[in-house]
């Protein structure tokens, strides 16, 4: 047997601390990324960058979001079975229908980039769609790497790729960006988009030697001499389509958005009066606005994904009482991270805004759309839970639900001159507001349990509003106190640094006065990090 049983499966909270921490690092890359890249392309220039990649992210979730969800659920029910050689046999075919699809997926995008360009108001980005197609081949055999790893309970290569992915992203972005747009503005916005296909491939060379050098399972003594019935290659093929198929229509009808905004929001944009220049420009803003809200959303996205195979093992082995002590975990987690992250966007948003050299009407959004955070936080989870206990096509059903509401909300914000951005975020609350009802009680239908999702909230929520009432006095301080040194940038970068330090510490502290964290909870953090808290203080945390 050439491949033997799992010896590096990791905790929930271990494998959540490994891909968050990542998911942070990736996120943080890419915001500082984002202002020297609008330096590079100028304001238009962005603008059609950021319309080439929800057309890019669409293809890219039809082409890759089913399969590896379908490899680590299917891998995790059958280590946990014990059945060691059909674990590695799904990933194998899997990884081979994986590269099937990413040709086919690529050649399609390359093909039909100006059709596409065109159809979404969005035909200055036709040469950036073109420069990101060979990503969604790179990227389909990267994703099945990824999926096999983390239904063995190892967050650690996804983590690992993910960073180099984005480094070599970064930096030749800015490489070629800076290159190309002497030839113009739609030739500067493809350069953009060429580190990504690069950083893909460095990922995935990653992702081969990682797994040629760990593909050896070390069984347990004894499991080996357990009888243990073999799936044939026509079975596992039915079990990967039956999980994939509707998890790729699920998220491409819930990821339609991305196109319905790129398309709906710019023609209402240019129904209300505003010329197509400042259309893409205010496009841009929007862009930006999403690359910052996806650094929380990239914490949660971590949660979700580990908790996926960890509810799929669980429910193989009909163990229901853990799955709902699983899924309690997750959503405290959840509350923990998403709430804090709304609340201290929402209460520094122009500082931060500023100091990140991003366009100012981010502040804007960000101001009144930090809320949309929590709501996609709570869905992510509840997502993964249903996906989980085998409720895709219902969860697939409720997408579709949203979608309409998104699209409703759209058509009618958007098209308001004062509103117009601002109405394609108003349209996200509401799609992800009704997700979150109807996943709620097919949660609680699914699992006979009452949900818990306000006692999750209400304790995170006092510690978050607190946080911010200090954060935005204190910010105000530290600025009046550097107010006296040279240099408002400086003085600024200064003062939200003490702030966010201080907002942290805040947070924390009432977390703990109100009872809202666990032991548990530190699990997450590094020992490096815990063992800096006062006994006095790690004696209150039950």
């Amino acid at each position: 047997m050439s491949e033997q049983a799992n010896s590096k499966k990791q905790s929930t909270s271990k494998g959540f601390a490994i891909l968050s921490a990542a998911g942070f690092m990736v996120k943080i890359l890419s915001l500082l990324y984002v202002p020297f890249l609008r330096k590079i392309l100028g304001a238009e220039g962005y603008g059609v960058y950021a319309a080439a990649y929800p057309i890019f992210v669409y293809i890219y979730i039809l082409t890759n979001a089913g399969l590896p969800v379908a490899i680590s659920k299917m891998v995790s029910e059958l280590v946990a079975v014990g059945n060691y050689r059909d674990a590695i046999k799904t990933f194998k075919i899997a990884r081979f229908s994986l590269l099937i699809l990413g040709i086919i997926m690529s050649l399609l995008m390359l093909v039909f980039a100006g059709t596409i360009a065109d159809g979404t108001h969005s035909s200055t980005a036709k040469l950036a769609i073109l420069a990101l197609s060979p990503t969604i081949l790179l990227s389909s055999v990267l994703s099945a790497y990824r999926g096999y790893f983390q239904g063995r309970g190892n967050m650690t290569p996804t983590a690992v790729s993910q960073v180099l992915e984005q480094i070599a992203n970064t930096v030749f972005s800015l490489i070629f960006a800076a290159f190309f747009i002497k030839y113009g503005v739609a030739k500067g916005a493809a350069g953009g988009t060429i580190g990504t296909s690069i950083g893909a491939l460095v990922a995935v060379i990653y992702m081969v030697k990682y797994y040629k050098k760990n593909k050896v399972f070390r069984i347990p003594k004894g499991q080996n001499k357990i009888d243990i019935k073999r799936f044939t290659t026509k079975r596992i093929v039915k079990k990967l389509v039956a999980v994939a198929l509707p998890m790729t229509i699920c998220l491409a009808i819930q990821q339609a958005g991305l196109l319905i905004d790129l398309g709906l929001v710019q023609s209402r944009m240019l129904a209300s009066g505003i010329v197509q220049k400042q259309v893409t420009i205010l496009w841009g803003v929007l862009f930006q606005y999403t690359t910052l809200i996806n650094v929380p959303i990239a914490i949660i996205t971590s949660l979700a994904i580990t908790i996926l195979p960890s509810i799929s093992s669980l429910m193989a082995l009909n163990d229901k009482k853990a799955v709902k002590d699983k899924i309690n975990y997750a959503f405290r987690l959840c509350f923990l991270v998403a709430v804090p992250s709304a609340f201290g966007l929402a209460a520094l948003a122009k500082p931060i805004v500023y100091v990140l050299a991003y366009d100012s009407g981010v502040g804007r959004l960000l101001s009144y759309g930090s809320v949309v955070i929590i709501l996609m936080a709570v869905v992510s989870i509840q997502t993964s839970i249903l996906q989980g206990v085998g409720r895709l096509y219902l969860v697939t059903f409720y997408a579709l639900i949203a979608l309409i509401g998104k699209v409703i909300t759209n058509y009618i914000f958007v098209s308001i001159p004062s509103l117009n951005i601002l109405g394609a975020i108003m349209g996200n609350g509401v799609s992800f507001a009704i997700l979150l009802i109807l996943n709620y009680f097919a949660i609680n239908k699914a699992l006979r349990i009452k949900g818990k999702l306000w006692s999750h909230a209400i304790k995170p929520i006092i510690a978050a509003a607190v946080m911010a009432i200090v954060s935005k006095f204190m910010y105000s301080n530290f600025k009046f106190i550097l107010s006296f040194t040279k240099g408002e940038y400086i003085q600024s970068v200064i003062a939200i640094f003490m702030t966010m330090c201080l907002a942290i510490v805040t947070y924390f502290l009432v977390l703990v006065f109100v009872g809202g964290i666990t032991k548990e909870d530190l699990e997450i953090f590094p020992r490096k990090i815990t063992k800096f808290i006062p006994n006095s203080i790690i004696n209150r945390i039950k």
